[in-house]
């Protein structure tokens, strides 16, 4: 059942089993998830069926810390969320960004790979994808010639694309109007979370609309699936038990915002430019879906020169501080600088699915082409792992929405090994091209200038700020004294309030997190369902 908050009248209260917030790829799978396990879902999203600019406005907030994207543009509010304009790329994380890195403090996750692997594996199923193999057997998988870097160096590894548009967005799961289970609660905002006295349990979620209606949703069991800015604000915003927000109690709430950094790494000065164009394929395709290659430090050079799981491919660029293309200036106006709604979303995905077409047929001959005259360079791309920093954070600021909320603040932070990893993987990658006899490397200036943090290069990537990659934020761990969620994605101290998502990463590698979120999410539907059946049997 699908429903508008605005037409359901003041003071409306709202039962359900299990209220989800959020009605992204997080809260879309859960609700189908617990709708298989018998439960009764209420989504609620604060957008609508399409984009509308006053619920855009919801999400403003200032960057005080280095500079990045305007917080209102770097997600979107409607169903579906910001994947309605995903790029599509999926992989899940490596076996070690799991694991406690003795060189990378706050890093370790309560649990290795192998709990994740078949929440993977059903994930990867339920976008239509391959289940991928080890990421060095993909090579022969594939049919492609796997480059011969020395395994204690470089390792490689593959992105899968999914290229269903929009997959959660309304149009693509009108299942929902008629299902008995679920019920969707559009433009319903989320203004407060309250709990019973001991502040232990959340009793109601007071929503309100831009219309003046407010309403009330009781829950047995709360999930925020809200994002990695959204979810830390709703939980700072909620004072009335807790002085300083639910699951706050050690100052943690919005502390280890994390992103995928991109950077201009390094110039290739080749040696045999095709066989460099082809060492790390950008797209090839088999059976109708699309791999991209990349290589990474290997663990062995990861412990041994104390660096992070980051990641780089090739590209053929216009040197830095060149004018931007003109095809560049319109990829960016189209999927940000328009209004976000289902047309112009369309007419980005036209754009875009133009450019590869070109790209998939005549890429390699035109990169070349371009390299070879001198006109452009080739250059190494870095997507880059962010170590978990605490004073990286979202916080409140004074400035306050419509309905009175304080609006977020966020202070995006690195340190000196986010930009000494690049350094160390680009003096391997050096190594490597000579060792190979394919070429050498020349690394970008400011890796060794000790007064940049990090550079922004406009002219690398179409989202050459970072990803949209929102992590870290309510991190998970054993403990409440390290994090804001335990294993199972249950807030500490509250035995009914769960968050789904990227902010629960206590690291974020260098993988696009949306593979990872919706194996989390399958796992927490199933923990939710365990949770449950334990508490009829006692």
């Amino acid at each position: 059942m699908i429903e508008e908050f605005a037409d359901s009248g003041a003071g409306a209260v709202f039962d359900s089993d299990v209220c989800i917030v959020g009605a992204g790829a997080a809260g879309v799978t859960l609700a189908r998830r617990l709708e298989s396990n018998g439960f009764n879902v209420l989504l609620l999203e604060s957008g609508g069926e399409d984009y509308e600019k006053e619920i855009q406005d919801l999400g403003m907030g200032d960057s005080v810390g280095f500079p990045y994207y305007q917080l209102d543009q770097s997600r979107l509010r409607l169903f579906g969320g910001t994947t309605a304009v995903w790029g599509g790329r999926v992989v899940p994380l490596d076996p070690i960004d799991f694991k406690s890195r003795p060189w990378l403090p706050h890093s370790g996750w309560p649990f290795g790979i192998e709990t994740l692997r078949p929440y993977y594996d059903e994930a990867m199923r339920s976008l239509g994808l391959e289940v991928t193999k080890p990421s060095e057997a993909m090579w022969d998988w594939l049919g492609l010639r796997r480059p011969e870097f020395d395994p204690n160096v470089l390792r490689t590894n593959f992105f899968q694309f999914d290229e269903e548009s929009e997959r959660f967005t309304l149009p693509r799961n009108r299942d929902f109007s008629t299902s008995q289970k679920i019920r969707v609660l559009l433009h319903a905002t989320v203004l407060n979370l309250t709990t019973n006295r001991d502040g232990t349990t959340i009793q109601e979620i007071e929503i309100g609309n831009l219309r003046g209606g407010r309403g009330r949703v009781r829950a047995g069991t709360f999930v925020l699936a809200a994002g990695g800015l959204e979810t830390p604000r709703l939980l700072l915003n909620a004072t009335d038990s807790h002085a300083n927000g639910l699951g706050n109690a050690n100052d943690l709430v919005g502390r280890f915002f994390m992103e995928h950094p991109h950077a201009r790494a390094a110039r290739i000065q080749p040696d045999k430019l095709w066989q460099l164009l082809h060492l790390l394929p950008r797209s090839h395709r088999r059976n109708g879906l699309r791999y991209s290659a990349l290589a990474r430090p290997a663990e062995a050079l990861q412990q041994r020169e104390g660096i992070l799981n980051s990641s780089f491919t090739f590209s053929v660029r216009r040197h830095p501080g060149a004018s931007v293309p003109p095809t560049k200036w319109l990829y960016e106006t189209l999927k940000w600088k328009v209004p976000h709604d289902h047309r112009g979303r369309s007419v980005w995905r036209l754009h875009r699915n133009a450019r590869r077409a070109v790209a998939e047929r005549i890429g390699p001959i035109r990169r070349w082409l371009r390299a070879a005259s001198g006109r452009r360079g080739l250059y190494v791309v870095a997507r880059a792992e962010q170590a978990p920093n605490p004073n990286s954070r979202v916080q409140l600021s004074e400035k306050r929405d419509v309905f009175g909320t304080r609006q977020m603040e966020l202070d995006w932070q690195f340190q000196d090994v986010d930009k000494r990893t690049l350094a160390v993987s680009m003096d391997a990658l050096n190594g490597e091209l000579r060792r190979l006899g394919l070429g050498r490397l020349d690394a970008s200036s400011w890796l060794k200038d000790d007064k940049v943090a990090w550079e922004v290069d406009p002219l690398i990537s179409n989202h050459p700020v970072g990803g949209y990659h929102h992590m870290g934020t309510t991190r998970m761990a054993a403990s409440p004294r390290e994090g804001v969620v335990d294993a199972d994605c249950r807030v500490h101290g509250l035995d009914n309030l769960y968050v789904a998502g990227s902010s629960v990463f206590p690291t974020g590698g260098w993988a696009n997190p949306t593979l990872t979120i919706l194996a989390l999410t399958l796992r927490l539907g199933d923990q939710i369902a365990k949770s449950s059946a334990a508490g009829r049997e006692a």
